[in-house]
Formats: structure tokens, C-alpha cells, sequence
């Protein structure tokens, strides 16, 4: 073989050796900055040069890998260099340089210098070429290793949140905060929800959650009121310089941020909330494949939501099914037995010739007419409200005050009230209730309090009776006032009743049903 030949085939065995370096890199080493060292290492020593640098941009722009190599830190090369990852000055003397292309777009460059002016040859060129598709080629393998790493986190993360939504966690919309915070690398995330024409920060995590959880804010004129209209995500490299927001950031006095991801939390016919995902504003900018997993375990989150609420909607129709047919099984059966057992005792008492027999008879019968009362009561509590129904609305109003009250109330609610009821006595009488339970509760300090609400055909007549001081100073009557026009407004009549000495106090509203 001539000396040609050999002159050939050793820069090309070099090369062969420098790709079986950096392949092996690959193999063993997934870190990019390791393999990008490699490469500029290998160039350094082919292309005899004195440094070669590397600097590749983020897809947004920012610098995401600087590699310097001094030829004294590659083995073979001229002592005195040392490796370096800072950007400086470039060398004097002559220097060679090609753009590093991932996926077809320049993202980067590759240079090599020469202390001393000797120029470049056109295969010091082509060699450059090479160790730049290389490194583009380890670029997009690193990018995509990456992604898909990410992807399969993401991934993971949604099973989770829709695995614990499912078993019933109370926690989930915590757990989504959380996750994405982790995953994203935001220093905090947070769940809003829209309430009435105001927005309300639901949950938090990260720093300063503690600051900013529970806040209600207006919801005009904010990013999340964006994002819950058009249901579209938006991603801003800095949500406090106003030439790049489409909206108010909230709470800007609480919270410093940066860069930021508002997310639509997607139901099946509308936005459920908002998932804002927050860095501090030296943080870098979230990426687009940042924005499109979140957004993506976002919607899984959502459809996880709507999923367990409409399991918990099919097991409330179930127990209201439930309910009803035990308030049917009172109705039919209970009921009828009880009343049945009445007449039997009536018609012994009749044959009776003991006076104290057939007293305590009476009273037997008394007591079971009592208990048809409050079984009736029971089948009304335990039926689902109807909209606009009386027995519904006191029973609502009972159940508003009663915390107040410290006791349960004693309820005998007979005839028939929805049927003559309309929503102007609903509302009536609802306040009649309001204000005599509401004075009970804090006037009276009564230890047995009654309500009774008796229809018939013509009249209406709501009594409250308690066993406390009473209503107190005459000066604090002007509820009692209230009521007593109400009544007078329907020709009817409102009567308070106090025995101090006895104890107690009973208040009688009774209107006529015209």
C-alpha cells in the first residue's frame, strides 16, 4: 500500500474510532451534556485543533447546552488546555464553524479554532459537517428520550388521579396540583374554580399556597376567566409584563411570577376550572410539550371528575329510591298498623267498666295518634323535597336553624299544607318559622322547642312553643312585628303567649286559605 493510501486511511480509521466513542457513550450514557462532550472532543483531536465549542438553544430560545474542550484536556492534544462550560471569548486566530441542525432546524453551532493562523482544509470542513449531524443526531435522541420519559411520568400520573378519583378520594383536586407541580417544575400550581361571578382558588400547592388558598378574587378581566370562555390553554414566557398577557394575573401582590400555563379543566359540556401552573420569574419558560402534557392529564383529570360525580349522582338517586320505598313501606304498612291497633284499644276501652282502665287506654290511644304524627313527619323527611312544596321549605328552614337551636325540634306538620299552599304563603310562612326558631334560639335558652304547621281546607296555623325565659326585651320585637303584619296582611293573626313563672313562651300565626 502506497503512503497515499496510509495517509487516507488513517484520518478515516480516526474518524471510525472517534463515532465508535461516541456511540458507545450513547449506549452507556444518556446525559447529553456527556455525549455533546464527546463529540467536540473527538473534533478537537481530528481536526488538530487548539478548542472546540458546542452551544446549542432551547426550543425557546434559551441556551441549553454549552461544551468548550481546550485540546489539553483531549488525550494526544497540546498541554495547557482545560475543559470548560462557560461561555467566553472566542479564540484569535483561524476558526471554522457549522450550524447543528435537530430535525432539520439549526438549533445550534460547532467551531473549532486554531491559536496560530493556518487555515482550515476542506476536509477539516467536511469533518466538522460530520461531528455536527452527530450531534444533531444525539440532540433529538436526548429530546426524545426525554419526551417520551416525561411523557410516560405524565402518563403515570393521570392513572393515579383517575385510580384514587374513582375509589372515592376526597383529596383528588390536591393530588392534581400537587402532581402537575412536580412534573412541570412549577413553583406553584393551583386549582381554580368559578363560584357565582367570582373566582375561587380551591386548592395550592407550592410556594406560598398557604397565602393564597381559599381566596376569592373577581373573575373579570383575569387569564383564568379567559381560558374558562374559549376553553383554550394559555402559556406565557411572563405573566407580570403586560405587552404579553391577555388578562390580569391575580393576586399579583401576594404571588411573583414568571413564566405561567393556565389550563381548562374540560367537562363534557363546559370549563370545570382552571389549573394555573406557575414559575418564579427567574424560572426558564414552560415549552410547548410542557403546556400539551399538562393540558393532556389535565383533561384525563377532568373526565376522572365527571366520571366519580356521576357515580356519586347514580348512588344519590339509589339512596332516594331507597328512601322513598321505606317512606311507602311506613305509609302502607306502618302506618296503617298503628291505626289499626288505635281502634282495636278504642273498642276495648268501650267495653271497658274500670274508669282508671279506660283512661290509661285513652292515653295508649293518645300516644299512638302521636306516633302516626311523627311517623308521617319521618315519611316527609325522608321523600325527596318537591320544588316549591311547603313541607320541603320548613323542613329546609328546620334544618338552617336547628345548629342555633342546640336540640332537635319537635315537628307535627298534618294536613293538607302543599295542597293549599301557594309560593306567596310558602314564603310566608317560611319566615314565620325563620324568625320564631331564630328568636328561640337566641332570646329563650330552651331545652324543648315544638313546631307544628296544621292545615285544613280554610285555614293555615303555624304554632312555636319552647320551655325557655322567653323573647326578652320588648325593644328587640321588631322581627315579631314583621310577622304579625304578615298575618294581618292575609286577615289572619299572630298571638305570643309568655308564662314566665311556668316557664316558656308559644307563638300562634294562623291565616285564613282563601
Amino acid at each position: 500500500m502506497s503512503d497515499d493510501a496510509n495517509l487516507e486511511v488513517g484520518p478515516f480509521r480516526a474518524l471510525l474510532a472517534a463515532g465508535l466513542t461516541i456511540v458507545g457513550d450513547l449506549g452507556v450514557d444518556l446525559d447529553l451534556g456527556q455525549v455533546l462532550r464527546s463529540i467536540v472532543a473527538s473534533l478537537v483531536q481530528l481536526a488538530s485543533a487548539d478548542h472546540g465549542i458546542l452551544a446549542v438553544a432551547a426550543e425557546d430560545g434559551s441556551l441549553e447546552e454549552y461544551v468548550r474542550v481546550d485540546a489539553g484536556s483531549v488525550p494526544g492534544g497540546v498541554p495547557g488546555g482545560v475543559p470548560g462550560d462557560v461561555p467566553g471569548d472566542d479564540p484569535p486566530g483561524a476558526s471554522l464553524g457549522v450550524p447543528v441542525r435537530v430535525r432539520g432546524e439549526a438549533f445550534g453551532n460547532l467551531s473549532v479554532s486554531r491559536g496560530v493562523a493556518e487555515p482550515f482544509t476542506r476536509e477539516d470542513e467536511e469533518l466538522l459537517e460530520v461531528m455536527a449531524a452527530t450531534a444533531g443526531v444525539a440532540i433529538a435522541n436526548a429530546r426524545l428520550y426525554d419526551e417520551g420519559r416525561m411523557r410516560q411520568e405524565w402518563l403515570e400520573a393521570s392513572t393515579e388521579v383517575t385510580r384514587r378519583v374513582l375509589a372515592g378520594d376526597e383529596g383528588t383536586l390536591r393530588l392534581v396540583a400537587r402532581r402537575v407541580r412536580e412534573l412541570a417544575g412549577s413553583d406553584l400550581t393551583t386549582v381554580v374554580l368559578p363560584v357565582d361571578s367570582q373566582l375561587l382558588v380551591a386548592v395550592a400547592e407550592g410556594r406560598s399556597a398557604d397565602r393564597v388558598e381559599g381566596v376569592r378574587y373577581a373573575a373579570s378581566g383575569t387569564l383564568s376567566e379567559h381560558v374558562l370562555r374559549h376553553g383554550k390553554p394559555m402559556r406565557l414566557v411572563d405573566a407580570e409584563n403586560p405587552a404579553n398577557v391577555e388578562g390580569t394575573f391575580y393576586l399579583a401582590d401576594e404571588v411573583e411570577v414568571g413564566p405561567i400555563m393556565v389550563l381548562p379543566l374540560l367537562g363534557r359540556e363546559d370549563v370545570r376550572g382552571t389549573l394555573v401552573v406557575m414559575r418564579g420569574p427567574d424560572r426558564q419558560p414552560f415549552t410547548e410539550t410542557d403546556a400539551e402534557m399538562a393540558t393532556t392529564f389535565a383533561n384525563h383529570a377532568s373526565v376522572a371528575l365527571e366520571l366519580a360525580e356521576a357515580r356519586r349522582d347514580q348512588q344519590r338517586v339509589l339512596l332516594l329510591e331507597d328512601r322513598a320505598r321505606i317512606a311507602r313501606d311506613l305509609h302502607d304498612h306502618v302506618i296503617q298498623q298503628v291505626f289499626a291497633a288505635g281502634l282495636v284499644i278504642q273498642a276495648t276501652a268501650s267495653r271497658l267498666r274500670d274508669p282508671a282502665a279506660v283512661t290509661a287506654l285513652q292515653e295508649v290511644v293518645g300516644n299512638l295518634d302521636e306516633a302516626i304524627k311523627q311517623i308521617r313527619v319521618s315519611i316527609f323527611q325522608l321523600q325527596p323535597p318537591v320544588p316549591g312544596s311547603l313541607r320541603g321549605a320548613v323542613l329546609d328552614v328546620v334544618s338552617e336553624v336547628q345548629p342555633g337551636l342546640g336540640v332537635d325540634p319537635r315537628l307535627d306538620l298534618d294536613g293538607p299544607l302543599d295542597s293549599v299552599a301557594t309560593p306567596d304563603l310558602v314564603g310566608d310562612v317560611t319566615a314565620v318559622v325563620r324568625e320564631a326558631l331564630v328568636n328561640v334560639a337566641r332570646h329563650a335558652e330552651a331545652s324543648a322547642v315544638a313546631l307544628s304547621i296544621h292545615a285544613t281546607t280554610n285555614r293555615l296555623t303555624v304554632t312555636v312553643s319552647d320551655d325557655g325565659v322567653g323573647v326578652g326585651d320588648v325593644g328587640r320585637r321588631s322581627g315579631l312585628d314583621n310577622l304579625r303584619e304578615r298575618a294581618e296582611s292575609r286577615n289572619g293573626s299572630m298571638v305570643v303567649a309568655e308564662v314566665p313563672d311556668l316557664g316558656g313562651t308559644t307563638l300562634v300565626w294562623t291565616v285564613p286559605i282563601t
